[in-house]
């Protein structure tokens, strides 16, 4: 069985240190040996013992196991341990290896659950390289459990017991799950370490250009010398300050003036004006852009013609589904394109095509990924009978199904009329109400019975405009099922500000904009648009990060994971160039939009 990368550079880890072990109190016993190389011998070594001199050995037997990846035996090994007969020296370790080999499984809540043993209170005095391996462990269970700034601290106070490439890779890791936080989290705690950390991701957060994130990384490097990540910079740090990109020097904006929803496009055009005219206020160095009305042109030809004669460098559009769809079926275009929505193809795309929208399918995914970290296993769906709703379900599935996770029940709704019995259904409640008039039959008398939901279903996931999701929340709690945590989309979200009491409890996915109200950029549209304080504030967002990404395309391309930082959530360059966004997790708590900061306690 393949032991994943990231568990194996714990066990590269503890190997690494296990040359500075030392021995804990005799009150809290010692750790078992790991001088052994033969499995069998160990193991016949060890059958020879009584029960409490065998403990260590069989310890020793399911480490090495471990250590050769043989993941199944040394779980075998490890279940057999009678850890009442263990020292708490030896418990320590064993819960340790129990979580190590949980994390291999992908059981992330089952690692923190051994991790929380009682005989950890003893961690402090024990021998370097021990304390190590099972904070390691702990900081991995947390990411994984969706508790980035819990992991990252755990990771902070570690730094300093870590030598060469694992300490590359601890700051790698703690960039990474720092880098993803909102600014409302990174607030000063007088943990020098960490708020060092936090100044670096403040600072390279509100730099909109390549040139402003080098300038803010090396006044950061000055301004807190001794800090670990100055003298080990993360790598895409690195990466970042050796890049040299080619300047985009023209754009070409095409966008239509006569559109159904014209009201989409003129907040996308105010939106990529403002951040442009941001940038020049801020003496960063900024583009000459052309206007095109994708109304009125011949052909998408005679555009790219007449681009080409004015000396364009990049294209920002179109953003009408079918004139993507028709660049899409290209072997090539002639100049390279951001468009502003996706076609309904995912490969065999031009290069020179990079698509970026307000995808739901992004959506669909977070919500998976957080249920996951949350625990869950078993999922329910409810979503809307239409093209949207089946492209929702079809990424939160497959990314569900990816996972590991199981679809228990899926529901397609349309008429409000129907969405009670649709609920019942979903939740097998008709069955429960059936088993009872069997019973009364069987019985030729009265039953007080009440009906009960099945029990295999840990979460729903819901794809529902405002409207619909105050219709299926209370609709829940009368089909008996409202104790079902609900994962949702942002469409659930007016944007309006006006939060309504039904809701509270429901979580979903969200934008930075509607999460980080302090933001300049946000504040500056805002103040110049009232009215993208609403709803239609998504599109502003979305045409102020289309101006962003026209600038750091090239920087995604080349460095591979790479991230923007945007107003539409942390963007990143999929293998078929499209703009994905990851995205903040909020709930409606107290009739108003909570964020939630990390996934709950295990």
């Amino acid at each position: 069985m393949k032991t994943p990368l990231r568990v194996l550079s714990t066990l590269c880890l503890s190997a690494l240190l296990a040359a500075c072990s030392s021995t804990p109190s005799n009150t809290l016993g010692q750790l078992p040996s790991a001088k052994y190389n033969d499995l069998d011998k160990l193991l016949l070594q060890a059958s020879k013992k009584s029960d409490n001199q065998a403990v260590g050995l069989y310890l020793a037997a399911a480490d090495l196991a471990w250590q050769q990846k043989d993941i199944l035996k040394a779980r075998d090994i490890l279940t057999k341990v009678n850890l009442e007969m263990a020292t708490p020296a030896e418990q320590i370790f064993a819960k340790t290896l129990e979580a190590e080999l949980a994390l291999a499984r992908q059981q992330a809540g089952a690692a923190l659950e051994a991790l929380n043993h009682a005989s950890f209170q003893h961690l402090n005095d024990m021998p370097l390289n021990q304390q190590v391996r099972s904070q390691l462990a702990r900081a991995q269970a947390l990411q994984e459990t969706g508790k980035p700034l819990a992991a990252a601290r755990d990771r902070v106070y570690l730094a300093p017991w870590l030598e060469g490439a694992q300490a590359f890779e601890n700051n790698d890791l703690i960039w990474t799950l720092l880098s993803g936080l909102p600014n409302s989290q990174l607030k000063n705690t007088g943990e020098a370490d960490l708020d060092g950390w936090f100044a670096l991701v403040r600072t390279t957060k509100a730099a909109r250009s390549l040139d402003q994130q080098k300038k803010a990384i090396t006044q950061w490097t000055e301004q807190y010398p001794q800090h670990p990540a100055a003298k080990m910079l993360p790598d895409a740090l690195r990466q970042l300050q050796r890049l040299e990109v080619t300047q985009v020097q023209s754009i070409a904006l095409l966008l239509p003036s006569q559109d159904p929803n014209q009201n989409v496009v003129t907040a996308l055009r105010n939106g990529f004006f403002a951040a442009h005219y941001i940038a020049k206020a801020s003496g960063a160095a900024t583009t000459k852009i052309r206007v095109y009305d994708s109304s009125h042109i011949a052909s998408m030809d005679a555009f790219y013609q007449q681009a080409i004669t004015d000396g364009v460098d990049l294209v920002v559009g179109p953003w009408e589904k079918q004139l993507v769809s028709q660049l899409a079926g290209r072997a090539q275009l002639p100049i390279k394109t951001l468009a502003l929505n996706y076609a309904d193809a995912e490969h065999n795309t031009p290069k020179q095509l990079f698509q970026y929208g307000l995808a739901a399918e992004d959506e669909a995914r977070v919500a998976a990924d957080r249920a996951w970290a949350d625990g869950m296993r078993r999922a329910a769906t409810l979503v809307p009978k239409t093209a949207w709703g089946d492209r929702v379900l079809t990424a939160f599935t497959q990314r569900w199904k990816t996972l590991g996770g199981e679809l228990i029940a899926t529901q397609h709704f349309d008429r409000p009329a129907a969405l009670a019995g649709q609920i019942a259904e979903l939740f097998a409640l008709r069955s429960s109400e059936q088993r009872a008039k069997q019973l009364e039959s069987t019985l030729d008398n009265k039953v007080a019975a009440q009906p009960a939901r099945r029990q295999d279903i840990d979460f729903l996931f819901l794809a529902a405009s405002p409207q619909q999701a105050r219709q299926i929340k209370p609709a829940l709690t009368f089909q008996y099922a409202g104790d079902v945590p609900v994962y949702a989309t942002s469409a659930v979200n007016s944007g309006s500000g006006e939060v309504y009491p039904e809701l509270n409890g429901l979580q979903f996915s969200e934008m930075p904009w509607f999460i980080e109200s302090d933001d300049p950029t946000r504040q500056h549209i805002t103040y110049n648009w009232p009215q993208a304080s609403g709803s239609m504030g998504r599109f502003y967002a979305m045409g102020a990060d289309a101006y962003q990404l026209a600038n750091q395309l090239e920087q995604l391309t080349l460095i591979p994971n790479s991230s923007a930082v945007g107003l539409t959530g942390a963007l990143t360059l999929s293998p078929e160039q499209r703009i994905e966004r990851s995205l903040y997790w909020a709930t409606f708590s107290n009739n108003h939009i909570e964020q939630l900061k990390e996934g709950p306690r295990d």
